[in-house]
């Protein structure tokens, strides 16, 4: 991708563009100053979004104070927990890419000089971060904050906004009772923020800020503390400043910066989906997505997990990592592995944000650990090959109990997410299997939506470490289990994951990084042979993604024809080597 020019301005067109201006309460001298553009994601249905008009207020102070002019515009923001949905309502990666979209149309058109970039939540920073990476603007992130976690209730240590999935495994196996259930929801989001564990959200603002795009320390500030007010502050302030200096996007967001955020990711065990959005990303920058995933599985080799919260373990979350110091006590610890050199938003380079950051609150030394002292040799994330996945998939070993990285099962199949859950609810899905669910990827879903519900009610069935699951859909931060998502080429592509029958004999090995079917090749060609794909009911714009959307383990990013032709042919060539 090319930066997106921004024309200049003819005399006549300016002092037209001044009338505009001055229609909405602007002044002419204004006009002379920066004027910065701050992304609102506000929203009153996402938990996450909840407090970004008290933000974007904050933001627009420091703007003013730097000599700036703030113009504040809405960005759309579904939330996973509600969008997650059935029936094929899959829109929230798919919205990701509306975001970047929306954000490009708003710089270019009404020729914005910079723009701070407000939210928090699972798709929308990753669709907030492409957006920098193609316009090339002055580019701040201003994530949210974390929700507080709730107080203990039904055996549940610091509950969270999924602990009623969990819960609900267990009124099905008669461990707790529905109003139970009710008592635990009441109590489980007492705040708003996003998530409270190492989720999409957290993962990708702590990306974020391990990259440079956001502030030092900020990311895991929590939303209902004073600090993310004088943060958001802090960075209106320096968006201005950073227009003068000519500090742009392209210039912070390079190759080794998003190899920076993936050893945090490694470090602090982030989401599968990281994975997805980094390839998105480098897919703005040019960057091929293979590389992406290269690093991804080279760095999980290098880079042990120091820092261990929710959904790794109940007994810490992210206002806890918080208060042992954050990204920065993190990165603190993994220094020798890092690009110092790397320019980040504060216009100093990582090593010197390290050298200058405070003291941590409250020093947890079992919670952040240092190199030769890991919670585990294995890096947070892992990506899978094997007959199964040819083109790979993504797993998350700090979620996976030791005893269950090594799995082998037979499988039981779904065509959808929605089939699966009823048939777990039933008690259907039994130890030793190994839970196979498809047609859930970028353009079978169409739109790859997060299979948290189906691992979260087996955690709860007391099934989590004697049975898997692995789809070509996507998992949600919070799950814990033998998991593998991602899976490429998806099932809608011919993927061999379409060709798994019940019963199949199925390996998943988290340690050597395989994913194996043991079904002979030549039954392989004789199913494909009669296999028919026939896909799912989809319009507006979810038909639209399906039929442009890019291959998971290419960041599901919405292709131009020509790429899509590109891609899809390269796909065919791939499912006729298996076939043959």
């Amino acid at each position: 991708m090319t930066r997106q020019q921004i024309p200049p301005l003819s005399s006549l067109d300016r002092i037209s563009n001044q009338v505009i201006w001055k229609g909405c309460g602007y002044s002419g001298g204004d006009l002379s100053r920066p004027i910065i553009g701050i992304a609102n994601a506000f929203s009153d249905m996402v938990p996450g979004h909840t407090s970004l008009r008290e933000l974007a207020r904050q933001v627009k102070y420091g703007i003013y104070r730097a000599g700036g002019v703030p113009a504040e515009f809405g960005v759309i923001a579904c939330c996973d927990g509600l969008a997650g949905g059935h029936d094929g309502n899959n829109y929230v990666l798919p919205s990701r890419d509306n975001i970047a979209d929306s954000i490009e149309i708003i710089a270019c058109a009404h020729r914005l000089d910079g723009l701070v970039l407000l939210g928090s939540c699972d798709k929308i920073v990753p669709g907030m971060l492409m957006a920098a990476a193609r316009l090339d603007l002055p580019c701040v992130l201003v994530a949210g904050g974390g929700m507080l976690s709730g107080p203990d209730c039904c055996g549940q240590e610091k509950p969270d906004t999924t602990s009623v999935s969990e819960a609900m495994g267990r009124v099905q196996v008669g461990e707790l009772t529905e109003d139970d259930v009710l008592r635990l929801a009441d109590l489980c989001a007492p705040t708003c923020g996003s998530c409270q564990f190492m989720g999409t959200a957290n993962s990708m603002c702590c990306m974020a800020e391990a990259m440079g795009m956001s502030l030092p320390g900020s990311a895991l500030i929590p939303a209902v503390y004073n600090e993310r007010l004088r943060t958001a502050f802090a960075s209106g302030e320096r968006v201005v400043q950073m227009v003068r200096e000519g500090l742009t996007a392209r210039k912070i967001l390079t190759r080794k910066a998003i190899e920076n955020g993936i050893m945090l990711m490694m470090a602090v065990g982030g989401s599968s989906n990281t994975v997805i959005h980094a390839c998105a990303l480098a897919h703005e920058l040019g960057i091929d997505a293979g590389e992406v995933i290269d690093a991804f599985d080279r760095f999980s080799g290098e880079i042990p997990l120091l820092a261990r919260i929710n959904p790794a373990t109940h007994q810490y979350d992210a206002a806890d990592l918080y208060r042992a110091g954050g990204v920065p006590e993190v990165m603190r610890r993994m220094a020798a592995k890092l690009h110092l050199e790397q320019l980040t938003v504060t216009g100093r380079s990582v090593g010197e944000n390290l050298d200058s950051a405070p003291p941590p609150v409250s020093p947890m030394p079992d919670l952040i650990r240092a190199m030769d002292n890991p919670h585990s040799t294995l890096g947070g994330l892992a990506i899978l090959r094997g007959n199964l996945a040819p083109d790979t998939a993504v797993s998350k070993p700090a979620a996976i109990l030791p005893e269950a990285r090594r799995f082998t099962g037979r499988a039981i199949c779904f065509d959808s997410e929605d089939a699966c859950t009823a048939a777990i609810e039933a008690r259907q899905v039994k130890p030793g299997h190994v839970v196979v669910i498809r047609y859930e990827g970028p353009r079978g879903g169409p739109g790859m939506k997060e299979l948290y519900k189906p691992m979260k009610t087996l955690y709860g069935q007391g099934l989590a470490a004697c049975t898997a699951l692995i789809t070509d859909g996507r998992f949600s931060g919070t799950n814990s289990g033998c998991f593998v998502g991602h899976i490429s080429p998806e099932a809608a592509a011919g993927g061999p994951i379409a060709l798994v029958e019940d019963g199949d004999e199925i390996t998943i090995d988290v340690m050597e990084k395989t994913l194996t079917l043991h079904v002979e090749d030549g039954e392989l060609a004789r199913r494909r042979a009669s296999w028919v794909y026939r896909p799912k009911p989809a319009g507006g714009y979810l038909k639209r993604y399906a039929a442009m959307a890019s291959s998971a383990d290419r960041g599901g990013v919405l292709l131009a024809p020509d790429e899509t032709t590109r891609e899809r042919s390269g796909t065919d060539e791939g499912i006729n080597r298996i076939r043959h």
